[in-house]
């Protein structure tokens, strides 16, 4: 396992996305931007269903516990270029946290 200091899990189950088409499709992309960006200590994992099921796919970060709406991949480059590279949220499209609860 590769050492990191942030967590990525993705929803690519059958109920945030038709069939998780669009949900598998993104944790590629999302992959696929990590690997691009070498001093990225991110760690990604798939997920098959998060229960929210609203305005998926779902992507959720820890340790902070941010969980957002990632519905095409812009929304994803934002989320990798300015939360997971920047250390900036992408609050527009951030619908819980952690402790918080929905935003």
């Amino acid at each position: 396992m590769r050492t990191h200091s942030k967590h990525v899990l993705m929803c690519t189950g059958s109920r945030c996305t038709q069939d998780g088409k669009q949900g598998e499709a993104m944790f590629k992309k999302l992959g696929e931007k990590i690997d691009s960006r070498p001093e990225l200590k991110v760690k990604r994992t798939r997920s098959n269903c998060f229960a929210v099921c609203k305005n998926g796919p779902i992507l959720v970060i820890y340790p902070e516990g941010v969980w957002y709406s990632c519905t095409d991949e812009s929304v994803l480059e934002r989320i990798v270029e300015e939360h997971l590279q920047g250390g900036n949220e992408v609050s527009e499209h951030i619908i819980h946290r952690l402790g918080v609860g929905d935003v």
